[in-house]
């Protein structure tokens, strides 16, 4: 699969795979900012990309990321999706800080993982009952 990046500053490093094994690819800061104790910031990484169509961009944590730096991705998990791509549709990594204490974010500093998932589109049908056997609700499985 072949993803189009477009750098918004010709410094700005192309996203990179950081092992041969790895599944997702790192994305990095493009500006230096701090984010602020308990605070969410938006990261920009210069990159615009074009999401091929029937797939959406996962914006993931990397494992050492919280650990080391105290930050989370905000959201989870970000979406890219592929209509995403104008000149201005900036990929951003939104973060939080869990600790009490500002955390400074390095230009070049990887925080967050992406990579390209299958997003297949699906039709609706609506049904009068639910005629499935219950399991108990959230977290049945684990008694």
């Amino acid at each position: 699969m072949t993803l189009t990046i477009t750098r918004l500053s010709p410094d700005v490093p192309m996203p990179a795979y950081g092992t041969a094994g790895a599944a997702a690819f790192d994305l990095a800061a493009a500006a230096d900012l701090t984010v602020p104790p308990h605070g969410i910031a938006l990261v920009p990484t210069g990159l615009v990309v074009r999401v091929p169509d029937g797939h959406f961009l996962a914006i993931l944590a990397r494992s050492s990321t919280p650990l080391k730096r105290g930050l989370m991705v905000a959201n989870g998990v970000g979406v890219i999706d592929s209509d995403y791509c104008g000149p201005a549709d900036e990929v951003k990594v939104q973060v939080i800080n869990v600790t009490s204490a500002p955390v400074a974010v390095a230009r070049g500093d990887r925080l967050a993982q992406a990579m390209v998932l299958a997003a297949p589109r699906v039709t609706f049908v609506e049904t009068a009952t639910a005629d499935g056997p219950s399991r108990g609700g959230f977290g049945s499985t684990g008694r």
